[in-house]
């Protein structure tokens, strides 16, 4: 349970808020590679953390990353040409370069233009993993871009779904470290099944237990955390324990255990303090790793089908998301298509941002409290100038960052698993008082 004031400290991300302070500290995805793959091609709004954006492929190939209101008379640049290395706005043809340089001014004599002492709003782009990432902060202050840990090679293969959510960010992340729910909400997609460790079919992911009440523990790292949810696996029960742990990289991404056949991610990226964008990623360097295309059938995040042209899902809270109580009846769980939609449910359930001060928090939520905990304190220790969380030394490298599944025994111990030597060095055990909050 939160105060009002931490809560607000938490989920506030426009203008100066702290958490926004922090999430600016760091390179974000702003959009997908394949919005705006096409050189000259249409420019697309962009809205992060209440900042409204406008992203385009100039004639070069060079992205670029602008205000959106053209520094002239505030028009929108999207509406704008691009074309000859800039994008030309409709109103009185001013141009603007990935740069921000205004490049023409055809409403003003020549000299005007050549006398322009002024930039237009831009920030730095980088491509990897299929997203385009965007530093928003202080240039001065801007860290070396790395690749995200789901794309830790160039031949790494990632298909992502997206789509927006109407709710706060803090409401989603805590949905995707939260593993205790996945046993009820997505029990009809991830079915116990007596394998070695967890599958993946085009239908199903199954799991090697039954045990819906994990024993959760918590380890802090300069980047965020990792956490194990620990069950009775259904073979070997007495000698050996199934261990999922997810790992949360900050201030976005999160790491969910993976299968047999792909590693899986997901980012939450806000637009604004009540809404947010949702990427989920399937993630790998072998054949099994579904296309793009078939990922998001299996999320049921298809465009055209399940979300619109502007990412906009079909099924929302207006239409109960599609929910088919006599499937229920015949034994599907919810009664909603796709693991992304049944979690929306309960997110945007919640409102648009969650009431945290009136919770009945249990022994499941353990990860919950260490997280938000670690999320507060990084922001106001930002606010007082200490370093943002996750731009700390000694660094733990991104490719080096992973999530782990497992049937393993008893006598080993979970924090060894998926890490390199370098990041045990740097674990810190969360306090076991956490779970009483």
């Amino acid at each position: 349970m939160l105060t009002q004031d931490e809560n607000d400290l938490l989920c506030r991300v426009t203008g100066d808020a702290p958490m926004g302070r922090l999430m600016r500290s760091h390179w974000l995805p702003v959009c997908l590679s394949e919005e705006v793959e096409e050189p000259d091609g249409k420019p697309i709004r962009v809205q992060v953390l209440g900042e409204k954006l406008v992203a385009f492929r100039d004639s070069d190939g060079r992205l670029g990353l602008v205000a959106e209101a053209c520094p002239h008379r505030k028009a929108s640049l999207y509406y704008g040409r691009n074309e000859e290395g800039g994008l030309r706005c409709l109103y009185h043809g001013w141009k603007i370069d990935v740069e921000g340089n205004v490049l023409e001014m055809p409403s003003e004599p020549p000299e005007a233009c050549a006398a322009a002492r002024f930039k237009h709003p831009s920030y730095p782009v980088e491509e990897a993993g299929g997203f385009v990432w965007a530093f928003l902060g202080n240039g001065a202050d801007m860290p070396d871009f790395e690749p995200p840990p789901f794309a830790p090679t160039p031949d790494t293969r990632v298909a992502i779904g997206k789509t927006m959510v109407p709710c706060n960010w803090a409401q989603i992340v805590e949905g995707q470290i939260d593993s205790a729910h996945s046993s009820s909400l997505h029990s009809s997609d991830m079915v116990p099944a007596r394998v070695g460790r967890a599958g993946a079919n085009a239908k199903n992911w199954t799991r090697p237990s039954t045990d819906k009440a994990p024993r959760l523990q918590v380890q802090l790292t300069s980047y965020g955390f990792r956490y194990a949810a620990i069950r009775r696996p259904i073979a070997n029960a007495a000698t050996h324990d199934y261990v999922r742990i997810t790992t949360f990289v900050a201030p976005v991404t999160s790491l969910i255990p993976p299968n047999a056949s792909y590693n899986v991610a997901q980012v939450t990226v806000p637009i604004d303090d009540h809404h947010s964008w949702f990427y989920f990623m399937a993630w790998g360097e072998g054949p099994d790793v579904p296309s793009t295309e078939d990922w998001r059938k299996f999320l049921a995040l298809q465009p055209g089908i399940d979300v619109d042209a502007d990412w906009q899902k079909k099924r929302t809270r207006e239409n109960d998301y599609g929910q088919d109580r006599r499937l229920m009846a015949l034994g599907n769980f919810t009664g909603i298509k796709g693991i992304p939609a049944q979690d929306m449910a309960m997110w945007e359930s919640m409102g648009p941002i969650a009431d945290r001060t009136t919770e009945r928090l249990a022994a499941s939520d353990v990860a919950i409290v260490q997280w938000r905990r670690l999320m507060i304190e990084a922001a106001r220790a930002l606010a007082e100038g200490a370093p943002a969380l996750g731009r700390t030394e000694p660094r733990v490298p991104l490719k080096d960052i992973s999530s782990f599944e497992g049937v393993v025994p008893k006598t080993t111990d979970w924090r060894s698993f998926g890490t390199t030597e370098m990041e045990r060095s740097l674990f810190v055990d969360a306090p076991s008082s956490i779970a009483a909050e």
